[in-house]
């Protein structure tokens, strides 16, 4: 049976540690970001040729081990594939407004994965960076390279699962399995988009940081809302 909502209490503001903290991570990742976005734009040569260095040799074990890659590609394409971690954001909604009539936190968690979607969407077509091109391909994909959706998409997710699982108070050996298996997620996926000749390795990266930063602040406007109130059922 679903539960009712608590009753209203007033909005937590941030303690000046807390509050300081944020904004750093904030600034932090938000600087990483540019930076890296700045190199990918200019075609910054040591980039490109770390880029290169890598993917070459990637794609090297790839086209050599068929076996390996065609699951790979499962994983890649199936497992991690950005719709498959959304559908999972959407059934742990969906599960917060039955169980626990969470309103607000699944609303908060499906507008952070469509704005996710929107940033990544709208630096792509600004950079415009062309993806690896290979005479013997083993997969392919669509848009722009810079940055990886697989790992941008795969790192929000489990960001804000893992800290919805946190803030519910999920402690213990629970908790680090997650976040092994949140780990696992997010460096496979990248490791597999290189493997299998889309993504430069800078792609990838930049697809961890974006993701990081979406989330970073999504939880900032989460926990400290400017005005109104919040419920202590919401998640």
């Amino acid at each position: 049976m679903r539960h009712q909502p608590a009753p209203a209490s007033p909005v937590r503001h941030p303690s000046p540690a807390a509050a300081r903290t944020a904004a750093l991570v904030v600034a932090v990742l938000a600087a990483c970001c540019a930076v890296l976005t700045s190199l990918v734009a200019v075609e910054w040569g040591p980039l490109a040729e770390a880029d290169g260095a890598v993917s070459r040799t990637t794609h090297r074990w790839a086209v050599h081990d068929r076996a390996v890659t065609s699951g790979i590609r499962v994983v890649s394409d199936w497992v991690l594939d950005p719709l498959t971690m959304r559908l999972l954001c959407a059934v742990v909604a969906l599960w917060l407004l039955w169980r626990r009539a969470a309103w607000r936190t699944a609303l908060w968690l499906m507008v952070t994965c469509g704005v996710a979607v929107v940033v990544q969407q709208s630096v792509k077509a600004t950079v415009g960076r062309a993806r690896p091109v290979w005479p013997d391909p083993v997969d392919s994909a669509r848009f722009a390279a810079f940055p990886s959706g697989h790992a941008m998409t795969a790192t929000v997710v489990c960001g804000l699962l893992l800290w919805l699982l946190h803030r519910g108070g999920v402690r213990g050996a629970l908790w680090w399995s997650a976040v092994a298996v949140a780990l696992v997620a997010v460096v496979g996926v990248g490791v597999t988009r290189v493997w299998l000749g889309v993504h430069w390795p800078s792609d990838v990266l930049g697809g961890w940081l974006f993701g990081a930063l979406v989330v970073a602040v999504a939880v900032v406007v989460y926990e400290w809302p400017a005005s109104g109130v919040r419920r202590r059922g919401s998640g």
